[in-house]
């Protein structure tokens, strides 16, 4: 190995080093916000205590004693009858189901009570749902001669079909308000149709707006805390845009948006809740809030978007269309509603995403058409790579070979100028070597370059993959997910609370790869090659093991097979296609030989009889400064 393929190592390690240090931060933040976080469920606990005992003193006030007839008596609270009926009744609930997921919707504000998935489990083999019985709050803000939240008042049910049901909010006059949901086999999608219903006469026609508040809390579904944050955030989509735009990933966060947006989508690594208009809303506030590891209710996060959307006033029916999506983070079933939901799955920056999207998914979908077992499926991708770039590989592996060939004649040179002023006439001679031994330079660094994206691709796919999620392989559990072979009832800072042996077996043979590579490497005593090798055997193997621990097996297990099919083309090339005897001889018969200058040498000549020239300068005025 070179300097050059040195060189690109390290550009890699650094990249990988600070993913490290970002996580590392990343998690001293949360453990040092953990403690702020049960004083701030306390607080909003008393929030909530005050709210209900205000709501409370509200609902006591509004009845009277009756001493005539001993009874208490309700005092009415909104000014239309119907509405004051309906804030006082209990709702009711009713379900909808396909053969994807089964919505129940509750009558107490016409809403959406749970999503539960039929396809999927949670880790612990539990029912999978988007969100739980009550932890959904979806409620329709608009001034009717009075402020009214539909979420306050019971709808009333006026119809149900096994596709669809309708719900709605009466008022005096036969004016309404309905909510209508309708499903369809095979699909992820509820339709909401939100219509005003002789509502001119209520609503005044300066009103020109409403807003939406929904609130969803989402349980952990995964594995590892860790990487369910990691990968789960809030977007939101300008229409037109080539991709949403993303917040809070894996932290808490607060946005304002003041324009007009198509759809926003709180999303769990693999399972999202989407909401669009089909006619943008016009402003949003949206935020998004972590819950610590330990929770007692195993929720994963809170998430809220405060909506304000368009209302044109004085019709007697207004009808006002909105989608919600509650599945899976697949690309293709996102990518089917042709909404660019598919978009909020990291699969990297446009040179890494194409690749993953054109040739990472169709090859891994078109395997799992002939075969289950997803190890077998990730060993057949990975053999496939790396026939592909092969011809890239090639150069930097038998550049590496070649370099070991003449590893004797570059120790002689570092014998030769072993003085730091020398390094100059040490590097062109080694270039002269290197051409004689018909090596290139770039031989090694630039193939390992165009490899990268391919790396990073890969390390952004098994993460989100759901195709990983739960697929058992050897002693992994779940692909998508850490393997442990030892738990180790404690957090250790970097490592975590668990040994992977798929990242420790990866780091294994990432160290005996680097070692074998660094042999092509001249000694001498020159620190910075000393520890560029120090970095390439030892720093950047630990460092993907920390890094690698937490993350998906599959991953992990990625690598180790990369790393050991590498090993082997190493070996095959330098058996069969590097001969060292040959390049041996070939150096001893062009030895003293002048040979043409590469365009490079002549740059580099030039740039030694300038410091020369600079140097001599510099004796110059010295020796007169010392002449005075």
């Amino acid at each position: 190995m070179d300097k050059n393929s040195i060189i690109g190592i390290i550009l890699m390690g650094l990249v990988l080093f600070g993913f490290t240090f970002y996580e590392n931060k990343q998690y001293q933040k949360k453990a040092a916000y953990q403690s702020q976080l049960d004083s701030i469920a306390y607080v909003e606990q008393l929030k909530a205590d005050s709210i209900a005992a205000a709501n409370a003193a509200v609902i006591d006030s509004a009845k009277i004693y009756s001493p005539l007839t001993d009874t208490v008596v309700h005092q009415r609270i909104f000014k239309d009858s119907l509405l004051d009926a309906s804030h006082q009744a209990e709702g009711s609930l009713c379900t909808l189901q396909n053969d994807k997921m089964e919505i129940a919707f509750t009558t107490k504000g016409g809403q959406p009570y749970s999503v539960r998935l039929k396809d999927y489990r949670n880790y612990d083999s539990t029912d999978l749902y988007i969100f739980k019985p009550g932890e959904s709050h979806f409620g329709i803000q608009v001034y009717a001669g009075e402020n009214i939240n539909t979420s306050d008042f019971n709808f009333a049910l006026a119809e149900q079909t096994d596709t669809s049901i309708a719900m709605r909010l009466v008022f005096e006059g036969g004016a309404y308000i309905e909510q209508r949901y309708s499903i369809s086999q095979g699909s992820y999608v509820v339709n909401d149709r939100l219509s005003f219903i002789g509502m001119d006469k209520v609503i005044p026609r300066n009103v020109n707006n409403i807003d939406i508040d929904y609130f969803m809390t989402l349980p952990r579904m995964e594995k590892g805390y860790k990487n369910e944050v990691q990968y789960s955030k809030l977007n939101y989509y300008f229409n037109g845009e080539k991709k949403p735009v993303e917040t809070g990933k894996g932290r808490n966060a607060e946005k304002r948006v003041d324009n007009r947006i198509g759809w926003f989508a709180f999303q769990q690594q693999f399972f999202s809740a989407i909401m669009r208009a089909p006619d943008e809303f016009s402003s949003a506030d949206f935020g998004i809030k972590f819950f610590p590891e330990d929770n007692a209710d195993r929720n994963l996060m809170t998430c809220d978007a405060r909506l304000r959307v368009d209302f044109i006033p004085g019709n007697s029916e207004t009808v006002i269309p909105f989608e919600f999506y509650f599945g899976p983070n697949h690309f293709k079933t996102l990518k089917s509603y042709d909404q660019r939901y598919e978009k909020i799955i990291p699969l990297g920056g446009w040179l890494v995403g194409w690749f993953t999207k054109y040739v990472i998914i169709p090859l891994f979908d078109l395997l799992h058409k002939f075969i289950n077992n997803f190890g077998l499926i990730i060993l057949l991708m990975t053999i496939f790579i790396k026939i592909v770039v092969l011809p890239f590989a090639y150069k930097s592996y038998s550049s590496s070979a070649k370099m070991e060939a003449i590893k004797p004649e570059i120790d002689k040179l570092n014998e030769k100028y072993p003085k730091q002023e020398d390094a100059m006439k040490k590097q062109q001679a080694q270039m002269d070597l290197y051409k004689r031994a018909g090596i290139s330079p770039m031989g090694g660094c630039l193939p390992m370059l165009l490899q990268f994206p391919i790396l990073w691709a890969m390390f952004r796919f098994f993460p989100a993959s759901i195709e990983l999620r739960q697929q058992s392989f050897l002693w992994a559990d779940d692909l998508s997910a850490y393997d442990s072979i030892w738990d180790f009832g404690t957090r250790i800072p970097l490592l975590g609370d668990h040994l992977s042996l798929f990242a420790l077996l990866m780091a294994v043979s990432m160290f005996f790869y680097s070692k074998i590579t660094t042999k092509s490497q001249p000694g001498g005593n020159d620190p910075n090659m000393a520890a560029m090798k120090f970095m390439s055997v030892w720093m950047m193997p630990i460092m993907m093991f920390f890094i690698c621990n937490s993350l998906s097996a599959g991953l992990s297990y990625y690598y180790l097979i990369s790393n050991l099919i590498t090993m082997l083309e190493t070996w095959v090339i330098k058996k069969w296609f590097v001969h060292p005897e040959e390049i041996r001889a070939k150096l001893a018969a062009t030895e003293g030989k002048a040979r043409p200058k590469s365009k490079w040498q002549q740059r580099l000549e030039e740039a030694q009889k300038m410091q020369r020239k600079m140097l001599e300068e510099q004796e110059k005025k010295q020796r007169r400064g010392g002449r005075r």
